[in-house]
């Protein structure tokens, strides 16, 4: 069976660090939900600038690689995958402006609507199959949340808790089919029960598309934030567990777990449950927020550059999506991805 490696990451965040306090004191901040464990607020985090794009962050993230690997072997890859958070345009994803940026002209271009917060993870195993079955050598994927500077911005959004939580930020992954860096097995798992348990709400009842004076939010309630921390807590342990007994190795033998960065709450509960200390779950949730899709590959490319990941590292990539519908993990022997 061909070999598929994870080669390089690269990432890329916007603007200067914003604080907690731009959401914390502005005028009419809400108390509820603030001091729930899915609301606590991170220091820091990066919004977009107004008019920047998906396609501009991507454009930015791939550039290290492009400085590593060259120019030709961005163009020329065969696999463009590409999850937006919140989409530029109606109808239309972002991976055909990004083929155009990149001056690519891929076999196989999909915008991956699901999977969300592990879409990294669901992208990864969908790069594997092509590259595994088909003709196609090579792949980039890309995963771009836009969502903190734009929508939790919003000045009725703005005040509530769920707002102080996102940051913006864009993370991409170069795969071969190589030896480097392998990708030793990937678990994804759909969960039809829980579809639909993510909803947004509107206070004049239209459709989020329909002209109207409120604005969309998440529509968290106390009931929903219960049902998400349980499956959360539960999903991502299992999902890793299951690829490490596959591989016939302890979870101990982890050197590193990237996972999404939704809150402290999870990121403590994850490695708890897998019996793995702090060092070895590098994190980026104080820094950046929760990157949502992004986080996977910009905590894994932070990682990398200070240290936390070594050559030889077996790594994990793991998150869950949404309130549940969608888990996933993915395990890489990591040996540089620096070439």
């Amino acid at each position: 069976m061909t070999t598929v490696s994870l080669t390089d990451v690269a990432s890329y965040l916007p603007g200067e660090p914003v604080p907690a306090e731009f959401y914390t004191d502005y005028p009419g901040a809400e108390d509820k939900l603030r001091d729930s464990p899915m609301f606590k607020v991170p220091p820091a985090r990066h919004h977009v600038a107004p008019d920047e794009t998906n396609a501009d962050m991507i454009e930015r993230a791939v550039q290290p690689l492009v400085e590593r690997h060259g120019r030709d072997a961005v163009r020329n890859v065969d696999v463009l995958l590409v999850h937006s958070q919140l989409p530029d345009l109606p109808f239309v994803g972002a991976g055909t402006e990004v083929a155009r940026r990149l001056g690519a002209n891929p076999e196989w271009l999909v915008d991956v609507a699901n999977a969300g917060c592990a879409s990294f993870v669901y992208m990864l195993k969908l790069a594997r199959q092509i590259l595994t079955t088909t003709d196609a050598r090579t792949a980039l994927i890309c995963n771009a949340q836009s969502a903190a500077g734009q929508w939790f911005t919003q000045s009725e959004v703005r005040r509530l808790a769920q707002a102080a939580i996102p940051g913006d930020g864009c993370g991409v992954g170069y795969v071969t089919t190589s030896a480097k860096s392998p990708v030793l097995d990937v678990e994804t798992r759909h969960l039809g029960q829980y579809a639909g348990d993510m909803t947004v709400a509107v206070d004049d009842g239209r459709k989020y598309w329909e002209p109207g004076t409120s604005q969309l939010r998440i529509g968290f309630t106390d009931a929903s934030v219960a049902k998400v921390l349980a499956r959360g807590n539960r999903l991502v342990p299992e999902v890793v567990s299951t690829v490490c007994e596959r591989l016939g190795v302890p979870a101990g033998d982890i050197g590193a777990l990237v996972t999404n960065q939704p809150n402290r709450t999870f990121l403590r509960n994850w490695r708890e449950a897998l019996q793995l200390p702090a060092e070895r779950h590098p994190d980026t949730f104080d820094r950046c927020g929760n990157l949502f899709g992004a986080a996977i590959p910009v905590t894994l490319d932070h990682a990398v550059r200070s240290g936390h990941v070594a050559d030889g590292d077996l790594v994990m990539l793991a998150g869950f999506a949404h309130a549940g519908d969608f888990a996933g993990a993915a395990a890489v022997r990591w040996h540089g991805g620096r070439g």
